[in-house]
Parts: C-alpha cells; structure tokens; sequence
C-alpha cells in the first residue's frame, strides 16, 4: 500500500474541488489550477478531505505522485510558491519591472528574462530575486532557468544560486 497516497489531502476553507471525468480543478483565492488524473485513479471529495482511489494492482506507482500533484494545486490555490535566488559576484545586479526580469552578470550583455504567465518577481536587494506564483512547477522551472544564464562556479562561488542551495568549494590551484 502505498502511505503517501492513503493520506487524505485536506481542503482548507475557501477551496473547492471540481472533477470533472478524468480533469481536477482547483479553486481557490489566487485562482484556478487544473491537472488531468492518469486511468484508474479517481479522487473522492468530502467535506474538508479529498482522498486518492487506485487499483493497488494495476495503478499503485502513480497513486503518491497523484496525491502529491493535487496537495500542490491545494496549496498554490491557497498560499502560493516561491522560489528565491541569489545572486554572487561582483557587479552582479537584477531588477524586476513588470513581467521581466533584468540581470546584469558580467557578460558583454544585459540578460532580459521574461517571465511566463501568472508569476511574479520581486527584487528585495539588488543580488536577490523571489519568484512568486501558484503553480509550483513553473515556478521552478523559471527559477532554474534564471539560473542558468550563470549557475554556480566551485572556485569562487560566484553565479546564480538558489538561497537553501549549498555550493561545494574547491581549493584553488597550487603553485
């Protein structure tokens, strides 16, 4: 039996679940977010739980995943994702206008990274970048590909990184 699955989802006050067939829909304060369910899985709503149904036999390696998939929609609707990065290295700088994110990295160009729709970037400090929205794998699609442009290097540490992300130094070379 898969543990994750068995555990109820819990729908705070304010979300409402729709299926409809094999689509689920969320419904919440910042929104709506969609998924469509794989065969032979099914969601049961109660008052303030939904609950995972599979066949153990044929269906049970996409029951946890199912679960965790729709506990994201839950908590997007409500609360939101965000990811944080930061940035290491002199001269270094980002600016968040609008939808678009300005980076300024030391290459013999300005890098401008627009951001899909429905997310949002702030820039508390000038070598900080939050990115904000409701689903949350876009949001971290569009952190890693903000990342990209620089990601971090090992001798000095400078580049892109995310703000819990640790980066392994290595001792420079002897003479």
């Amino acid at each position: 039996m898969s543990r994750v699955a068995n555990n109820p989802v819990t729908l705070p006050k304010g979300v409402e679940v729709i299926i409809n067939g094999s689509n689920v829909s969320v419904k919440g304060g910042k929104g709506t977010l969609e998924m469509t369910l794989v065969d032979g899985i099914g969601v049961d709503v109660s008052d303030d739980t939904a609950q995972i149904t599979y066949d153990y036999d044929t269906n049970r390696a996409m029951a946890g995943t199912t679960r965790a998939l729709l506990n994201n929609l839950v908590v997007g609707v409500t609360s939101g994702w965000e990811k944080k990065l930061v940035l290491n290295g002199v001269g270094y700088r980002a600016k968040a206008t609008g939808n678009v994110v300005n980076l300024s990295l030391g290459l013999s160009h300005p890098v401008d990274y627009e951001l899909p729709e429905g997310l949002s970037a702030e820039t508390p400090t000038q070598t900080e970048i939050v990115i904000k929205g409701t689903d949350k794998q876009a949001v971290g699609q569009a952190a890693a590909e903000i990342r990209s442009f620089r990601p971090p290097e090992p001798y000095k540490g400078k580049g892109i990184r995310y703000a819990d992300e640790y980066v392994r130094r290595k001792e420079a070379k002897k003479k």
